[in-house]
């Protein structure tokens, strides 16, 4: 499996790793879970639908983080990722934090992914 990433997403974790300093070490093992299992794993992720586009593209919503201690996974963060099956590749598209922003850039998918 290969994981790649978009400039945008690179641009996400190094602005929110300002404020959430183990996000970088949280982000490894959120990839080696796509890793092991890139499929979406109802309640934790989910597919999202009308996107106008045939590639698969997931949503993750409980990314604990070791920076919200005592505060768990409800509280966390939002990874948006492609998942090429076929190709055997995930491609990194967001990453936000639930309380700053409430859906994904669905432009920044479909500007990318057509």
């Amino acid at each position: 499996m290969k994981i790649e990433e978009l400039e945008e997403y690179k641009k996400d974790v190094k602005n929110l790793s300002k404020k959430y300093r183990t996000l970088p070490e949280d982000i490894e093992i959120v990839k080696k879970i796509l890793f092991v299992n890139p499929n979406e794993r109802p309640p934790f992720s989910f597919r999202i639908d009308n996107l106008g586009i045939e590639t698969c593209v997931i949503k993750v919503k409980k990314i604990a983080s070791k920076s919200f201690k005592g505060k768990g996974v409800n509280s966390g963060f939002r990874l948006i990722y492609a998942h090429y099956e076929h190709e055997n590749r995930i491609v990194l598209i967001e990453l936000f934090h639930k309380s700053k922003k409430e859906i994904e850039d669905r432009d920044r998918i479909s500007n990318n992914f057509k």
